[in-house]
């Protein structure tokens, strides 16, 4: 058996919990480390690092030219004092909020950062709402649910027919560039010539840990965006918790090279506060984990060697490729990365084991890869697996000041959360936030988890899927959907991006597969499909884990009807409403030419 090389050294937390099993099967889970003190205002590390690294780059993106513009964080905390005066002056409070519809640059982070800063709650927007959605359907519900008081859109012209669609005519809207026919629009540059005054101070002393922060929008199982409340509690308690999970964080001021949007909570509150946090610097990537993009991430990691790297399983799949091609890249890319974290998807197991190995040729030693659970509504951070798993999947412990509660909802565990990192609720759905929580106060994630070892809590959990997703056959057999969608992800790597499991009420499962972006819809694919139900069939240990038949998804999922996010989450249910004709299809008797079968005797 080939010994692993060795793990580059890097601190981390306590890694162990404890478990109470309560009535009714309840198991509750804590870690036993306590939870380390944390600021009341996030925007006190920005006053930290001012004053004790007045020099140092806080953000950065590339210019046209090449060149990185870069806000330092005496810049930065001045930005926050001009504009945060600007928010203050207008009057801008929860119930007329800043929202901001463009993506992640220097504009969007100093615009946060003031009004955190002056405890002004802001709400930032999925471009794709403006630039992808054709209707602008959720861009119109979610401005009048937030009733923005101040809109921001970098590019006026870019965003012209979303704020015309969306966004009524007396609400004064900034942008940075361009202009908008027949509306009067800000410059940023006017607002944050603002000169500060008494005002702003006062209104950053006034920030309490209930004070609202911002607001994100989760899409989830069915219907239109949720606002999630934040409060500032929320924010550094979860900072925190970061900190006191992954120390190795505060010991060295962290760089970033992170595509991650900052309308989700894993680039805008994780990778963003991270940095802000620990007084670090974070290279905006306009890269995304997709062939005709990921030549940007690239370029930047060839320039900038992060000491943290943070990524979706689709990025981490384009990276691996890249380093076992570039070498330089690699060099780079390893020399002083102390630690690999995913989310937002499982990793495929190939993938995990790809990446060690580009290491191991580059550096000798293979890089720290984690992952664990969280969700929008706890800021995100939850549980780790802070140590060194092997393999990928593992979610590990909660994390110190959380309380999760492993609750029975038939077959499965819900996961539960309690602690100073979970949302007080969803802005103006007051049933819903009812509903969202337990009688003793423990939200509802919907996410499902078990042991890894029921004998050994000590090793941690594992994801089990999301409990709406599952479903039973005709036959009452239950059918966990994540795990099995997990399989198909793994036996079709580098052919497979996702599959969509339908089989509610039917005889036997079926799968919508959908293919890698920029696969093209060749016999090859239909026969590398085929391949991939014999491997998922040939483990197959009954009806509830075998996949009689297959259909490619080669249309683009739809963001107006909900099948996807722009993070490149996939609904499920959604999918399966939109795509019920292909859906009967693969139920058809005899099939269509495009439904596709296991191979004849291939497996049991």
């Amino acid at each position: 058996m080939k010994k692993h090389a060795r793990v580059r050294k890097v601190s981390l937390g306590p890694a162990s919990v404890t478990v109470e099993r309560g009535e009714s099967g309840h198991l509750l889970l804590r870690s036993p480390a306590p939870l380390g003190p944390y600021p009341q205002r996030l925007t006190e590390r920005l006053l930290r690092w001012a004053a004790e690294a007045p020099d140092r780059t806080f953000i950065a993106k590339r210019l046209p030219s090449g060149e990185w513009r870069r806000i330092t964080y005496a810049h930065a905390l001045e930005y926050a004092r001009r504009i945060g005066q600007g928010l203050v002056d207008r009057g801008l409070s929860a119930e007329r909020p800043l929202m901001i519809l463009s993506e992640n640059d220097l504009e969007h982070a100093m615009l946060a950062l003031a009004a955190l800063h002056a405890g002004v709650p802001f709400i930032p927007v999925s471009p794709a709402y403006s630039l992808v959605s054709q209707d602008h359907g959720k861009l119109k519900f979610v401005a009048d649910l937030m009733t923005p008081g101040l809109v921001f859109a970098s590019d006026g012209m870019r965003y012209e027919r979303a704020i015309a669609a969306a966004i009524p005519g007396a609400t004064e809207v900034v942008i940075t560039h361009g202009h908008i026919p027949g509306r009067n629009a800000t410059f940023f540059s006017e607002l944050a010539a603002t000169r500060p005054g008494p005002g702003v101070d006062e209104a950053h002393g006034a920030i309490g840990p209930d004070t609202i922060s911002k607001f994100l929008l989760t899409s989830g199982s069915t219907g239109m965006p949720k606002a999630v409340i934040h409060t500032q509690r929320m924010l550094t308690s979860n900072l925190q918790m970061i900190v006191d999970s992954l120390p190795f964080l505060a010991e060295e001021p962290p760089v970033l090279v992170d595509w991650l949007p900052w309308n989700h909570t894993f680039g805008g509150n994780h990778n963003y506060g991270i940095t802000l946090y620990n007084g670090g610097t974070l290279y905006i990537d306009e890269g995304k984990p997709v062939p005709h993009m990921i030549g940007e991430t690239l370029r930047n990691l060839r320039e900038i060697a992060p000491t943290v790297y943070f990524n979706v399983p689709r990025g981490f799949e384009e990276i691996a490729q890249a380093l076992h091609a570039d070498e330089e890249l690699a060099k780079v890319f390893f020399s002083r990365v102390k630690m690999m974290f995913y989310a937002a998807a499982s990793l495929a197991q190939p993938i995990w084991d790809s990446l060690h190995a580009a290491a191991e040729k580059t550096c000798g030693e293979r890089i720290l890869m984690i992952t664990g659970l969280g969700m929008t509504e706890t800021a995100p951070f939850a549980a780790v697996a802070n140590w060194e798993a092997g393999q990928s999947g593992g979610i590990g412990h909660p994390a110190p000041g959380v309380e999760l509660r492993l609750a029975p909802v038939g077959d499965k565990l819900e996961v539960r959360y309690r602690g100073p990192s979970v949302t007080p609720g969803f802005w103006r759905r007051e049933r819903l936030t009812r509903e969202s929580f337990d009688q003793d106060g423990f939200y509802r994630s919907g996410d499902a988890a078990r042991f890894l070892d029921p004998s050994d809590p000590q090793k941690g959990l594992v994801f089990d899927g999301r409990i709406a997703e599952d479903f039973k056959l005709d036959s009452g057999t239950f059918v966990s959907v994540g795990p099995l969608r997990a399989r198909i992800m793994a036996a079709g790597t580098p052919w497979v991006q996702d599959a969509v499991i339908a089989g509610h009420n039917r005889r036997e499962i079926t799968a919508l597969v959908i293919p890698r972006a920029g696969t093209p819809n060749t016999p090859a694919l239909t026969t590398a499909c085929r391949r991939i139900l014999d491997a998922v069939n040939r483990e197959a240990t009954g009806s509830a884990t075998r996949v009689a038949r297959a259909v490619l998804l080669t249309d683009p999922l739809s963001i107006d009807a909900g099948e996807i996010t722009d993070k490149g989450s996939i609904n499920q249910r959604a999918v399966l409403k939109a795509r019920a004709a292909l859906v009967e299809d693969l139920y058809a008797d005899p099939s269509p030419p495009h439904i596709i079968h296991p191979t004849p005797g291939a497996h049991p």
